[in-house]
């Protein structure tokens, strides 16, 4: 049957509205944001707002400057803006001298709080075993004020009452609080006592991590606490308590259990939405940021949409992570321009008369001050992090002033560290490639050299948690030539408990004095198309 001009105008404008249709919503959602909001290691979160800035603190355990604090104004593109901590301290551990180290520890999970006009992060540290207060009344001028006492509060929360007194909470399974001086030099003797007998209960009798990462709020005249568990044989799960009262009782429920997302508080955006900001163990890349959205029902906070964790959230699209938390260096410097970007964070304690971008211009220098026979030993290793799906670092290093037993190069660095780089032996420059998958560092290949520069490369895919690194060499920037294998990476937490970094290095193994020379480091979100 033929159809009239009428019916068939009509499906003509009906097939246009349609994809006009498929056309704004496929718009719509490359405008959206994505979840994981940060694909990088940014763990132990926490989040305020003051007016339409947030703020958000982070750990970096052992890394120099340490307590990173970053900026967004939509929650979902972040830069970091300062640190609250240049060194916990000057000992042998930090330092890396005398054999020892604090991979792993240094400081954690640290509370970010604005009271009064002011900002203030408390954190803790293993190493030192003491509780630190930094605070500043401008969060983004990287100055800040110390404050430390001891003992070392695990996993606390800070708390400003509505009252004027502060609080910290602190513990693991028991949960205990004890109020702080007016003067926050330290806690009032005889104010310790257990809050929450067992935080870990509602998520169960069978508990393998006890509920610990606390962060307390008060919304609405209740006092509510968030923690994590784990269950044995589940997932990492949200928990949370709340009282009309700070010292208690306290009631729990589980509040939020997909696809082990979990630790974390809350926010609210200046326009009543509600997040919650935890983050998810995903392999070697780290522990990576999440946003999912929640609402009030009878008083409590309700998780997730129809309690799952939404790949899409209503809030404005990604910009990537470059350059606010990674960002490629050229070395070059403007008059009174930082030395380093806030990009950067050494491996330790950095020997600052053993490195410069000054002593030739356009250049990071790294010298060698003593003689290391592990990598993990030695000082002055400069790192950023990797990411997600796919990243990889570049640079040029020129190493005609290294001297015999001299490595210097470009590395993956964790405890199962991969490296690229050159090694001068018998007078000689090789590049060579390095993998200590075993925890026995292995030379997989070595390969002469002529001249005085080598271009190198690391590349990083966690896709699926793939977790492979290659590693590549170029004598004139293109034609890249693989050297090595393919290191597997993997996220351990013994030692390191932190995603995998590129890192600069240069270390001496049989006299010091030797300097290499870095001339760029260029980092990307892109991976050559090869089968590993």
């Amino acid at each position: 049957m033929i159809k009239s001009f009428s019916q068939l105008n009509f499906l003509k404008y009906a097939f246009v509205a349609y994809f006009l249709f498929q056309f704004i919503v496929a718009g719509a959602q490359t405008n959206q944001a994505h979840n994981p909001v940060i694909f990088a290691d940014v763990p132990d979160i926490s989040v305020i707002r003051v007016g339409e800035n947030y703020y958000m603190s982070s750990t970096t355990m052992h890394m120099s400057p340490g307590v990173p604090v970053m900026k967004s104004i939509d929650l979902t593109n972040w830069e970091i803006v300062s640190y609250a901590s240049k060194s916990l301290g000057d000992i042998d551990e930090l330092n890396l001298k005398n054999g020892k180290s604090t991979y792993g520890r240094g400081s954690w999970a640290s509370s970010l709080r604005y009271h009064n006009g002011r900002y203030y992060v408390s954190t803790f540290a293993q190493t030192t075993n003491k509780t630190y207060i930094y605070s500043t009344d401008n969060i983004e001028k990287n100055e800040w004020d110390e404050i430390s006492f001891g003992p070392a509060y695990h996993d606390h929360t800070l708390f400003f009452d509505d009252d004027g007194r502060t609080f910290f909470i602190y513990g693991a399974g028991k949960l205990n609080i004890v109020e702080l001086k007016s003067d926050l030099s330290g806690t009032i003797p005889g104010t310790d006592r257990v809050l929450i007998e067992n935080a870990s209960l509602p998520s169960g009798p069978n508990i393998g991590l006890p509920a610990e990462g606390s962060q307390m709020f008060k919304v609405n005249g209740k006092y509510y606490l968030f923690n994590i568990t784990w269950p044995r044989g589940g997932m990492r799960t949200v928990v949370v308590h709340r009282a009309d009262k700070i010292s208690g009782p306290y009631e729990g429920r589980m509040a939020f259990q997909h696809l082990g997302v979990a630790q974390g508080g809350i926010i609210d955006t200046p326009e009543g939405e509600w997040f919650a900001y935890l983050f998810r163990d995903f392999g070697s890349v780290g522990r990576i940021p999440y946003l999912v959205p929640m609402k009030w029902e009878d008083g409590w906070p309700v998780i997730g949409e129809n309690g799952k964790v939404p790949e899409s959230l209503n809030l404005p699209a990604s910009r990537g992570l470059m350059p606010g938390i990674v960002a490629s260096d050229e070395f070059k410097r403007k008059k009174n321009e930082a030395a380093l970007p806030l990009v950067w964070q050494w491996n330790h304690n950095p020997d600052n008369t053993l490195w410069s971008v000054t002593e030739r211009k356009g250049f990071l220098r790294l010298k060698t001050g003593r003689t290391d026979t592990l990598f993990l030993k030695a000082r002055n290793t400069l790192t950023q992090r990797t990411f997600g799906p796919v990243s990889s670092a570049v640079t040029l290093l020129h190493f005609n002033k290294m001297k015999e037993g001299d490595y210097a190069g470009l590395c993956a660095l964790q405890r199962k560290f991969g490296q690229v780089g050159v090694k001068i032996s018998g007078g000689k420059p090789f590049v060579f490639m390095t993998n200590n998958k075993t925890d026995v560092p292995a030379e997989i290949e070595s390969i002469p050299l002529k001249g005085k520069k080598v271009y190198l490369k690391v590349e990083c895919d966690f896709r699926n948690r793939a977790d492979k690194a290659n590693f590549f060499y170029s004598t004139v920037g293109k034609h890249w030539q693989s050297i090595g294998n393919t290191l597997l990476m993997e996220y351990t937490l013994v030692e390191h408990f932190m995603g995998y970094r590129f890192g600069l290095f240069n270390y001496a193994t049989r006299n010091a004095g030797g300097c290499a020379d870095f001339d760029f480091f260029r980092i990307s979100n892109q991976i050559s198309k090869i089968e590993n």
